[in-house]
Order: structure tokens, then C-alpha cells, then sequence
């Protein structure tokens, strides 16, 4: 913890720094160079799909060549952009409640990879909502990255992007009906697995007082996958 501490702060001389990145857990050196070009994206600002990022691009991900859960996720917010870590905030609070993992499991990345479809915080929209990932992420590096991460075996689909890109045509015409639909989808054939959920986040407390059947259904089904896959 003192290592992790004293790497974000820049404290250790560069030697040791360098020897603490050389091998992160759950890492082939393929990934981790591959993964060292993603964070050094710029598309966004320098040819991007629209309006240009409104700030510097910080992209925000932890897959994994060992892991077998991929959380596929919509794209970080103003405090994850802050972080550098994903899901550090009240969504991902909610979320290692809905796996019924702890920090220390959820952050381990030879037990979870967490790959967003939008890697750098988009903005904020006029009523100071996020707006959608950036559209240039996806195209961009997902197949790649996902071809690179071979041990995934179940792959969490959280809101509606994730789930266009990564269920295809096994998606619903809505979030909601999709993740009702969540037995057919699981039992049809597909490697790997597919759980669709929706987003974690406080704006979502609604929808979910409003379609109990998730906690009382779903999750528990989905802690079950969860810890049968970290052992």
C-alpha cells in the first residue's frame, strides 16, 4: 500500500519506479505495452468525431491477460477522472455491492478487468450530466484489447453502450427490457458469458425501485458467477 501510495505521488526515484511497473499483476508485456498506447490516446483532441474533448485526455482502464470477469463499463466521471482508477466513487460503491466483492478483490487485476467503452471523461452535458463515451474510443481499440485479454470467460455489460457493442444483436430494444430478459440471454449460446446490468449510478436508484426483480433475481445469481470464478 505504501509502494502504490508513494508510485502515484512520484516519490520513488525513477529506478524503482520503473522496476514496480514492470510487471503489474494480471499483465502480459503484450497487454501492458498495448494498454501504454491507450493511455496515451489523444484522437479525441487531435482528430476527433464531432466537438473536440473539452479537456486533457486522461484515459482510465485496468484490463487484464489473466483475468476471467470483464466489467465492459460506459466511461468514467469527473471523480474517476480525478483518480485515474475507475470506479472510485458512489457508482462503483453500488457496484461491489451488486458483485459482492471488496475493494481489494475488485481492484485486483488478476481477478477483474475494467474496460470502458469511453476511456477519458466526456464532459458534461448543459443540465451537468455526463454525456455519452467518446465515439472514437471504441472503433479505435476495443477489438484489440479484448483479442488481448484471452482468460475472459464472463462479461458484465453495464449500460446500454457496453451493451450495443458487446451483445450485438442479443440486445433488446431497451436497457430495461435487456436486462429483464437476462436468463435468455445468459442461457444462449455465447463465449464468453454475458450478464447485462445497468448503470450503478445514485441517477439509477429509481429504475431500481422500480424493477425489484433485479436485487431480488439477478444479483443473487450474479454473486454466484462472481465468486465461482474468483475461487
Amino acid at each position: 500500500m505504501r509502494q502504490r501510495a508513494a508510485l502515484a505521488s512520484g516519490d520513488f526515484q525513477p529506478a524503482e519506479r520503473r522496476r514496480l511497473r514492470m510487471s503489474p499483476p494480471g499483465m502480459s508485456e503484450e497487454l501492458e505495452n498495448f494498454a501504454a498506447r491507450v493511455r496515451g490516446c489523444r484522437i479525441c483532441v487531435e482528430n476527433p468525431v464531432g466537438q473536440p474533448l473539452p479537456h486533457e485526455p486522461r484515459p482510465v482502464l485496468r484490463p487484464s491477460s489473466s483475468a476471467r470477469i470483464l466489467i465492459a463499463s460506459q466511461a468514467p466521471g469527473t471523480k474517476v477522472h480525478m483518480s485515474g482508477m475507475p470506479f472510485t466513487d458512489a457508482s462503483g460503491d453500488r457496484l461491489r455491492s451488486w458483485l459482492g466483492v471488496s475493494s481489494e478483490e475488485f481492484y485486483d487485476t488478476t481477478k477483474f478487468a475494467i474496460v470502458p467503452m469511453g476511456f477519458c471523461f466526456p464532459g458534461q452535458d448543459a443540465k451537468g450530466g455526463d454525456l455519452p463515451p467518446r465515439r472514437e474510443c471504441a472503433p479505435a481499440w476495443r477489438a484489440p484489447l479484448i483479442a488481448l485479454m484471452p482468460r475472459i470467460d464472463l462479461v458484465l455489460t453495464i449500460g446500454s453502450y457496453a451493451q450495443s457493442w458487446h451483445m450485438g444483436a442479443a440486445r433488446r430494444p431497451s436497457l430495461t427490457e435487456t436486462v429483464m430478459d437476462w436468463r435468455a440471454i445468459w442461457d444462449a449460446p455465447s463465449s464468453p458469458k454475458v450478464l447485462p446490468l445497468p448503470h450503478p449510478s445514485w441517477r439509477n436508484t429509481g429504475w431500481l425501485k422500480r424493477n425489484p426483480w433485479f436485487e431480488m433475481d439477478l444479483l443473487p445469481f450474479l454473486r454466484a458467477e462472481i465468486r465461482y470464478r474468483l475461487g
